[in-house]
């Protein structure tokens, strides 16, 4: 089968693609033949070891797809070959065959194609977890989300207008912005060419927000966590820009505020049951049309690399999607 393989750490660049043995599928493991192949910020950083995942090369990244299964090991209840199936697989997703541990699989619903099923799971169920299980986002409250037009950055303002938040968005271009805006905010700052807290202030008339959903660290946490109201929760997703930030605990405490981390990896692994309801109501949700998620581009498995270099570029508004032949 045809793959994308990591030989050695490094950039998008030292990616090759190869031809290897078809997955085996041992108990538990359901193997699926890929369709499409979602690209996430977090693929970037595995391939050059600087994930919290750090496979050996050669590994294949990829760390969601959706496709048809093809096989089942034994013990595996609930799936059966055919199934049309979502998969969040850690790494190997950027081939044309994967194996996954069952329980990482869910079938995807009758309005969802490939490509849309591709790329919804790992970015719709962080932002999920995050407003729902750690901010406990109310109706009413304000909601920062930044980078606003990036791949979790657009569900997480989707998700806030669905659940009643007045949703500012902050982003960097103009053309993000205006994603930000169909999604549902009510209000819009470029943060390349204004002041993130003085907006903040004049839009919330100096109270400050409820939520900030995060997803960029370095400088814009630095101003968000000043720009906290009372009892404010700062949702720590990601650090795309660069820079993890060094929060000073002072305003936290005279701020009743909370910062609070988001890993909605552990939390399917530790409450699957709570996960499994986010998800029933975002495939609700997505069939009532209340979400449509944005895919930017579309691209063949052989361009991968150029995929995570947009990524790494910040070119991207929603999501990248790879398409598997085969």
């Amino acid at each position: 089968m045809k793959c994308v393989l990591c030989r050695r750490f490094g950039p998008p660049d030292t990616l090759t693609i190869d031809d290897v043995p078809e997955p085996g599928c041992g108990p538990g493991s359901v193997r699926i033949r890929v369709h499409a192949a979602g690209v996430n910020f977090p693929d970037t950083l595995i391939i050059e070891g600087k994930y919290q995942l750090r496979p050996e090369p050669p590994f294949t990244p990829g760390a969601e797809v959706a496709g048809v299964v093809d096989a089942i090991g034994t013990g595996v209840a609930g799936l059966a070959p055919g199934d049309r199936v979502m998969a969040l697989t850690g790494w190997g997703g950027f081939a044309e065959m994967v194996e996954v541990e069952a329980r990482r699989a869910m079938k995807i619903p009758d309005t969802m194609d490939f490509p849309t099923a591709a790329g919804f799971a790992m970015t719709y169920g962080t932002s999920m977890h995050a407003l729902r299980q750690r901010a406990r986002l109310a109706p009413g409250e304000t909601l920062l989300v930044l980078g606003a037009g990036g791949g979790v950055g657009l569900t997480a303002v989707e998700l806030g207008r669905t659940m009643g938040a007045t949703v500012i968005a902050a982003a960097g271009s103009a053309e993000k912005l205006e994603a930000a805006r169909a999604a549902g905010a009510t209000h819009r700052i470029n943060t390349r060419e204004e002041s993130l807290r003085d907006r903040l202030k004049a839009i919330t008339a100096g109270r400050g927000v409820d939520v900030v959903y995060d997803p960029v660290g370095g400088d814009l946490f630095d101003e968000s966590l000043r720009s906290l109201a009372w009892n404010g929760r700062l949702l720590v997703i990601g650090f795309a820009s660069g820079r993890i930030p060094q929060a000073p605990v002072n305003l936290p405490l005279l701020k009743g505020a909370a910062i609070v981390g988001v890993y909605w990896g552990a939390f399917r692994q530790h409450e699957p049951e709570e996960d499994r309801r986010n998800f029933d109501d975002l495939f609700a949700w997505h069939a009532e049309g209340r979400l449509r998620p944005r895919i930017d581009r579309l691209l063949p498995l052989d361009r991968a690399a150029e995929a995570l270099n947009a990524l790494r570029a910040r070119t991207v508004t929603g999501k990248i999607v790879l398409t598997v032949d085969g």
